[in-house]
Order: structure tokens, then sequence, then C-alpha cells
């Protein structure tokens, strides 16, 4: 099998539409994705659409969430604060329920997917260092662990209680070895590079693939300006911070 891993889209229609083309092309036998359909970007209601046409497995997002009770965007910044309203006045009652069915984890034989971390997955946690991925790992049953959140693709790995990282394209999965493995954002990528990011998991191959794919980032952000949301959303996405 052939798993597309698609995660943090928010709301960014061009680059989920360069994503999902790119992927045709792939083989990919399933789609899955990490959370934060939403958020940011103009288009919530069409990503949303597109997403549940290629997959049931969906974990839900810290935007997801806050969408579903708006009290949490007190600990978000101001302009996602504001970008969480907006897109809670652009969906409809029926995407909205569909934000509210979304469960925190979603666990296979092999793999499990959760937006932020294993540990307290409710609360978003960053993967951003060592000390998260030893947390989560404690609690990782599976091989795998697929996650998103903060927006910049990489893979820990434990082996013998040793904690290792890599931002690789290509890594080789070994046995008995866990992996954590964050494939970064497709529409608010925050690791220097404004492409598109997404990862392949070929379970036969044993292996994960980083991959990177241009759109029309100008569109996008003329979408973002025109429906009145914050310009540093629009201007962060020719950045990819």
């Amino acid at each position: 099998m052939r798993y597309a891993l698609i995660s943090d889209v928010h709301g960014n229609l061009e680059a989920l539409e360069a994503v999902i083309e790119a992927l045709q092309k792939e083989r990919v036998d399933e789609y899955l994705s990490t959370g934060d359909i939403i958020g940011y970007g103009a288009d919530p209601s069409k990503c949303i659409e597109r997403v549940r046409g290629l997959t049931e497995k969906v974990v839900c997002g810290n935007h997801e969430w806050a969408v579903r009770d708006l009290k949490y965007t007190d600990y978000f910044n101001p302009y996602a604060k504001a970008a969480v309203y907006w897109t809670r006045q652009m969906i409809n009652t029926e995407e909205l329920n569909y934000a509210n069915s979304l469960n925190h984890l979603l666990k296979e034989k092999d793999f499990t997917l959760v937006h932020g971390t294993l540990h307290r997955p409710e609360e978003f946690r960053y993967m951003r260092d060592e000390r998260e991925a030893l947390m989560s790992f404690r609690l990782q049953d599976t091989p795998l662990c697929f996650l998103g959140h903060t927006h910049s693709p990489g893979i820990y790995w434990e082996r013998e209680g040793r904690i290792s990282y890599s931002q690789d394209k290509i890594v080789k999965l070994a046995e008995g070895t866990k992996y954590i493995i964050n494939c970064g954002s497709i529409g608010q990528p925050r690791d220097g590079n404004p492409k598109a990011s997404y990862c392949i998991y070929d379970d036969e191959a044993k292996k994960i693939e980083f991959k990177r794919i241009a759109y029309d980032i100008k569109k996008a952000q003329d979408k973002i300006r025109g429906a009145g949301l914050p310009d540093i959303i629009a201007d962060r996405l020719a950045e990819g911070r």
C-alpha cells in the first residue's frame, strides 16, 4: 500500500489542488489527513469538500477544534483568531458538524494519526524537540505515528531508548524502530520553503518520502486579502514562514 499523508491545508485550495494533482501520478492507494483542513486560507468549504472526497481518515486539528468552540481561540494569536472567526462565518452547518465529528486520534494496525502529539492530544502540543518526542514515543503502540501542527516536515525515530531526528527527503524504515513523521503543511509551510509539503508512506518498500510542490501563491494571497483576512496570513505564504 502507498499512503498519501496530507496536513495543515488551512483553507489553501490552490496548494491542495496542486498536491492532489501531483499525487494522482504517484499510484497512491489511500489518503490520510492529520488535520487543520481549515483556518487562515480563503477556501475552507472547498478544502473540506476536497479532503472529504479523498478520505474518511482525518483527525481533528486545533483549527477544527477552535471553530467548534470559539473559547479555544483565547490561546490563538490575533490573526489566527481572526481567521477562525471568519471561517466559522463562512462554513455551513453541515461542515461545522463535520468538524465536530473529528476525533483527536485515529489508530490503524501499523500507524496512528494525531495532529499535535500523543501526549495530551487534546491540548495540541507542538512536536518541536526530543522531549516532546519522548513523551509521545512512550504512548505510541504502533510502529508509525503521523502528525502535523508545526508546519515543518521531519521525522523522529526511537530505537533502544535513543531518539534521533532527520529532515532527509527519503527515510528507509527499520524493524524494531518507532517513527514519528511530521508531513509538514500543504497550505502554510513554515520551514522557509514556500512550496506545499506532503509525504508518501510505502509499506511494502518500507520508506517515507517527503515531497514539495509549487503552486499559485499569488492567487491564494489575493483570495486571502480579498476576503478581508489579515495581510500577514497572505504575506507569509511567499516566505514559507
